[in-house]
């Protein structure tokens, strides 16, 4: 039987100068097909690293990852193929003809379904209203592999990652751009520092320490610490890396699905991966003044394991 084929790809989208929700349709000459972009994931290639190289590759447009829409599942020539798809927001760039794609055209939702060969294409697309409804993003980190605190005689609060560890944090730093990764956060331990210091060097940005999304401080006051994260998405500046522990992610996500009214069948935190948290606006009906400020609820949430060799494709709720 021959192996399985893994591609990614991306529903790129824009803002007409109306304000129009618009998706980029490439044609192929050699399908003869209009689609999605997509293309094979390299081996030992992440598969939001497949997405955007992908994307880049095809459109000549860049983009910001945001949430996942879902995947599609065909045969093709060399076998069965599965290509999994996010919404991606395009950053700059401009389209030329190359040898893959002859043809691209930003088009509103309803003619895009209509100009697409595939329906499959065209069932992705029915998410991609939703996840451009986007306003901020979260990227929760738990750190990366430390040891175990039972054979580190020294201060908890300074166990350093190991080997293992700073290849996640490696890997953390090429995959968090990919979603926009702006400011970083950090709870005190200095293996969660360590997780994310990289990213924060190529950055240009400082470390914030954030104590109230520590284990001490989120054990404390919970509240404390799921406001302090929605506060955080609600800042301005862009997508924001927050590296925690793994007695705090589960339970932050899980309350921040409940309160948003998401179903998440399981809430994993391994070490080194992370959430991809996306937050809208909501719209709170307030009959008196004052009005109070609207604070960002969850619309989605994606899992990811941060080792190259793992799927990326963990739990999702859009």
């Amino acid at each position: 039987m021959p192996a399985l084929i893994t591609a990614a790809g991306a529903a790129v989208w824009r803002r007409s100068s109306s304000g129009e929700l618009e998706v980029a349709v490439v044609y192929r000459p050699g399908r003869d097909d209009w689609s999605l972009p997509k293309g094979k994931s390299q081996p030992g290639e992440a598969l939001p690293v497949t997405a955007v190289r992908e994307v880049t590759e095809e459109t000549g447009y860049t983009i910001t990852l945001g949430a996942r829409l879902g995947s599609a599942r065909y045969q093709v020539t060399e076998g069965p193929k599965v290509t999994h798809y996010w919404a991606a927001r395009v950053t700059g760039g401009c389209f030329r003809p190359n040898q893959e794609v002859g043809e691209l055209r930003w088009l509103p939702l309803p003619k895009a379904c209509e100009l697409l060969s595939y329906q499959r294409d065209r069932v992705l697309l029915a998410w991609l209203r939703s996840a451009s409804a986007v306003t901020a993003t979260v990227l929760l980190v738990r750190h990366a592999e430390a040891g175990q605190r039972e054979t580190w005689s020294g201060d908890d609060q300074l166990r350093p990652l190991t080997a293992a560890g700073r290849a996640q944090a490696e890997a953390l730093r090429t995959l968090l751009p990919l979603f926009g990764a702006a400011r970083v956060y950090s709870a005190p331990p200095w293996r969660c520092r360590q997780s994310v210091e990289g990213l924060a060097a190529d950055l240009g940005v400082p470390i914030i320490t954030e104590p109230w999304l520590s284990e001490t401080g989120y054990q404390a006051n919970p509240a404390a610490g799921r406001q302090r994260l929605i506060e955080i998405a609600a800042e301005p500046g862009g997508p924001a890396v927050v590296c925690s522990q793994g007695g705090v992610i589960p339970d932050l996500v899980r309350a921040l699905a409940d309160s948003a009214g998401l179903t998440l069948p399981d809430v994993p935190s391994r070490k080194g991966s992370y959430w991809g948290l996306f937050f809208g606006n909501s719209s709170p009906v307030l009959p008196i003044q004052p009005v109070l400020p609207i604070q960002p609820v969850l619309l989605s949430a994606d899992y990811y394991s941060a080792h190259y060799d793992d799927a990326l494709l963990g739990v999702t709720s859009s």
